[in-house]
């Protein structure tokens, strides 16, 4: 009986001890979860702002042209290719001016003929001053008739208006070969500027009409990159700024550009304005046409 007594008590004993235990788990776990959560909270690192804008665009030149004939005919010389370097004014095909040519000379052996006859009339009418006053002052001497007087005035009137018909028709005549000139010179066709033959649209032999593309003709610097930026940064932008810019197809290269151009407004569909830099020193491998990167440099 005593013996069941003891073990009775160590069971109820036992018991306690274990709701004590179970009782006291949950705020230590608490503790700790609080703890691990502290630790986390001290190391997470801070947001911080942007330092740098990075937006794309192509490499760009001032001058890109079609160049265009001026007037129908027959391609009779190529003179350059696609890829040729060629400078301002350098004759790049010609059209067949033989016709041209022959009534433009023509014309103007039309021009000094007139102006010989025009250097005639202006003697005879010298001559007819003279003669009038010839006769005006034997008029005045009784020496001769009244009619014999305005047979000469009359004579002097009619000198005057066939020099003057002289003068019109030299006029004429020249507008007439400088106007063959003009259309002998639209025969040459001839670089806009200094760059290169990008590409040849014609052939030798070729029948052209007015306003066809000969040649395309792009220069090869400055080249420029144009983007778009958003407001936020636009204060920080002005003519001047350095840019970096990375072609898309060489990350491991970098050249500096300079900003040219900034728009003065802001589009407010996109809240963005237009900018425009001119890249500085050597271009290396860049082409107008690739697409790059550019990237500026912005404030925390």
């Amino acid at each position: 009986m005593r013996r069941a007594i003891i073990s009775l008590g160590l069971l109820v004993a036992l018991a306690l001890h274990l709701g004590c235990k179970t009782a006291s788990t949950p705020a230590n776990a608490t503790s700790t979860s609080n703890a691990n959560k502290s630790a986390s909270e001290q190391i997470q690192p801070v947001p911080t702002e942007d330092t740098e804008f990075v937006a794309s665009g192509p490499i760009t030149v001032e001058n890109q042209l079609d160049v265009a004939v001026q007037r129908d005919g027959i391609i009779s010389e190529l003179l350059v290719d696609a890829g040729d370097s060629v400078r301002k004014g350098q004759l790049l095909a010609r059209l067949d001016d033989r016709q041209l040519k022959a009534d433009r000379d023509a014309a103007r052996a039309q021009s000094a003929s007139i102006e010989a006859d025009l250097k005639n009339w202006e003697a005879t009418v010298k001559m007819a001053e003279t003669d009038l006053n010839r006769s005006e002052k034997m008029w005045e001497n009784k020496l001769i008739t009244e009619s014999q007087v305005d047979h000469d005035r009359f004579k002097l009137v009619a000198t005057k208006y066939e020099l003057d018909r002289e003068q019109k028709n030299l006029q004429r005549a020249n507008s007439v070969a400088e106007s063959l000139e003009l259309e002998v010179e639209k025969t040459r066709i001839v670089a806009p500027f200094d760059g290169v033959v990008a590409r040849r649209y014609v052939r030798l032999g070729q029948r052209v009409a007015n306003g066809d593309r000969l040649f395309w003709v792009t220069a090869v610097s400055p080249m420029r990159v144009k983007f778009t930026l958003p407001e936020k940064y636009a204060a920080q932008v002005r003519r001047g700024t350095m840019l970096e810019v990375v072609p898309s197809e060489m990350a491991e290269q970098k050249y500096a550009a300079k900003v040219v151009l900034l728009s003065p407004v802001i589009d407010p569909a996109s809240g963005t304005i237009d900018v425009t830099a001119e890249l500085v020193g050597p271009t290396g491998s860049l082409r107008p046409g690739m697409v790059s990167n550019i990237r500026l440099e912005t404030s925390r």
